[in-house]
């Protein structure tokens, strides 16, 4: 049984208990039903002489409470299990509430000893670190009950480690936040030219048990295991809060303080200022009003203060980026464009040969910068790069396929922040993936051990360490995956590059059609769920759902363009020519006859 305190309001609302049997099945424990966000939910300890089946069902309760130390939980355990029972450990997501089927050898209450196994479907799971992963099958879980000798009381004393609940009360309980390091290499590029390259890093932590000093320790512990390879913090190694610190809340004046160990205290000048740029990246996905940060030392003096107006000069992210254009192919198969974020649907020809119609193109990618361009042939067989800017002339494709069909040739290309080209080949008889250094020379193919199929999209975050892949596989379907992108230098000074760990992204569905980075861990997918209809969602990188509304149902979308700042309007290429969807209005025609929007990258 639980209760639920509503903040503010003093009062304390009991939830009903519902009526219990000794014995027999005992169908899925229910997720408790969606609360206002200023509603807390705390759970009620073991009534006295409760049967092994509502003990069961009130520790399963007690781990969707807002009990920050799952103390209550704890008294449903024998002294040594709550002792050995660790629930940071993991927790697992089942699709409902878990079932609890008795043991039936077990099933008798004038005994010591009952044991009953938790059952359900596994749609996700996270690590100690907070990281999401899909999952796909059945869970099973042992729970055994034994009697106490002195006090009769029924308790758990064999348990699994971690937390269970079902998918509402984790959608309740949980959110999903980006914490931010910086790309490795950029600190040494950068350090005394231009600002570094922040790379979100999502991690999801219980709302309402102190979130914004659950993900200050989170920051403070490094990246994810996924993540770290590509990635650094700027915390000196063995940063932690100082000693007796538990909870961090801002002032009145938006300003958060962060007292740090001796290991953090020992930071320069410009080191500091890059930690505090991480804590309020990561702090204002959180809590959007704080945007001023100060660090201290471990005695209490001040290390750096950083407001967001600098931390902006310290670091880039995508969200950050705002496109100047948003460009498409006119009807005469030409890049064009429009002023980014205008109402207007008369588009100019880019500058350069690109926007002169020399080349018919079947699709294109504009650099971050916005200076070059990279447009596939009509035939999907070449790849040409052009400066954007008057004259110039179009050189020898920088990329052939020799693929039959056009279906077997060349994808979409896309850029990264590097202001390297990518592109993938679709020829049967060789895919590949391929990258080429500032759009130029000769191509490099890109390893990417463990890909089960052929790839037919390729998007590169704003980052440049994570890349986005439709891939078809042997059955036909496509699904979209992330991998990691990792540098090494060559042979002859050649880039050796690779794209590791693909993980999915957009589990649900079998049949990814389009996609677009549409946030500093999130994009905007179209495709088809088993036997449905096309439909558009928003998902994030670790394959989770974001909450919020997906955008309005569109027919027949054969691309979509983003943004990662999201202040842009989602732009898509239907059955009705290129539209928009402003925030907050219904999607609306750009032009008729255009096709293969992009925004750069």
């Amino acid at each position: 049984m639980r209760a639920l305190a509503c903040t503010g309001a003093g009062v304390m609302l009991l939830s009903a208990c519902a009526s219990m049997p000794d014995s027999g099945d005992l169908r899925d424990v229910e997720s408790t039903p969606r609360q206002d966000a200023e509603v807390r939910v705390f759970a009620l300890p073991p009534r006295e002489d409760a049967p092994p089946s509502e003990i069961v069902q009130g520790f399963l309760e007690a781990l969707t409470s807002d009990d920050p130390q799952y103390t209550t939980a704890r008294q449903y355990l024998t002294g040594a299990a709550a002792r050995r029972w660790a629930p940071e450990e993991s927790t697992t997501v089942l699709s409902d509430g878990p079932d609890i089927r008795v043991d039936r050898t077990t099933a008798r209450e004038d005994g010591d000893a009952y044991a009953f196994t938790l059952t359900g479907t596994a749609v996700a799971r996270l690590d100690q670190e907070q990281s999401y992963t899909p999952l796909h099958g059945r869970y099973s879980q042992p729970v055994h009950l034994t009697r106490d000798a002195k006090t009769g009381q029924w308790r758990i004393d064999r348990l699994p480690q971690g937390v269970v609940m079902g998918q509402s009360d984790f959608q309740r309980n949980y959110v999903s936040v980006d914490k931010y390091y910086f790309a490795s290499g950029s600190q040494d590029e950068t350090a005394a030219t231009g600002p570094v390259t922040a790379v979100a890093d999502p991690v999801y932590v219980r709302r309402r048990v102190d979130a914004m000093t659950q993900m200050v320790r989170s920051l403070l512990a490094g990246p994810t295991r996924w993540l770290s390879p590509v990635v650094v913090s700027s915390f000196p190694e063995g940063s932690a809060l100082r000693a007796g610190v538990t909870a961090l809340t801002p002032d009145d004046q938006n300003r958060l303080t962060v007292p740090l160990n001796d290991k953090g205290s020992r930071a320069g000048q410009r080191q500091c200022r890059q930690m505090a740029t991480q804590l309020l990246f990561t702090l204002q996905n959180l809590t959007p009003t704080v945007d001023t940060v100060t660090l201290e030392r471990t005695d209490g003096t001040t290390l750096c203060t950083l407001g967001e107006d600098r931390a902006e000069t310290m670091a880039t992210r995508g969200s950050l980026r705002k496109p100047e254009y948003l460009y498409f192919l006119d009807d005469e198969q030409r890049l064009v464009r429009l002023a980014a974020g205008t109402t207007g649907t008369v588009p100019d020809p880019v500058p350069g040969p690109l926007g002169e119609g020399l080349q018919r193109l079947t699709s294109a990618a504009v650099s971050w910068d916005e200076r070059t361009a990279a447009g596939v042939s009509a035939d999907k067989s070449a790849l040409f790069v052009a400066r954007l800017a008057p004259g110039g002339t179009l050189g020898e494709p920088v990329v052939r396929s020799q693929g039959k069909t056009e279906n077997d040739r060349l994808t979409p290309p896309s850029w990264d922040e590097h202001g390297d080209l990518w592109v993938a080949d679709r020829d049967p008889r060789r895919p590949r993936l391929l990258m080429l250094e500032h759009g130029t020379g000769r191509p490099a193919e890109v390893r990417v051990p463990g890909l089960d199929g052929r790839i037919d999209a390729v998007r590169v975050a704003a980052d440049g360490v994570r890349i986005a892949l439709v891939v078809e596989h042997t059955d036909t379907t496509r699904s979209l995956l992330i991998g990691r992108i990792e540098r090494a230098a060559g042979s002859g000074g050649a880039p050796a590059v690779s794209v590791l760990d693909l993980r999915p992204a957009a589990p649900e569905l079998e049949d990814v059609t389009a996609m677009s980075w549409a946030g500093d861990s999130r994009l905007v997918v179209v495709g088809r769920e088993q036997g449905g209809v096309q439909t558009m969602r928003y998902v994030q990188v670790d394959g989770s759902t974001p909450q919020g509304p997906s955008p309005a149902a569109l027919t027949g979308v054969q691309s979509v363009a983003a943004t990662a700042d999201g202040r842009l309007p989602l732009v898509a290429y239907s059955e009705d020519g290129i539209v928009r969807l402003p925030s907050g209005a219904q999607w609306q025609k750009v032009v008729k006859d255009g096709s293969a929007p992009v925004y750069p990258g």
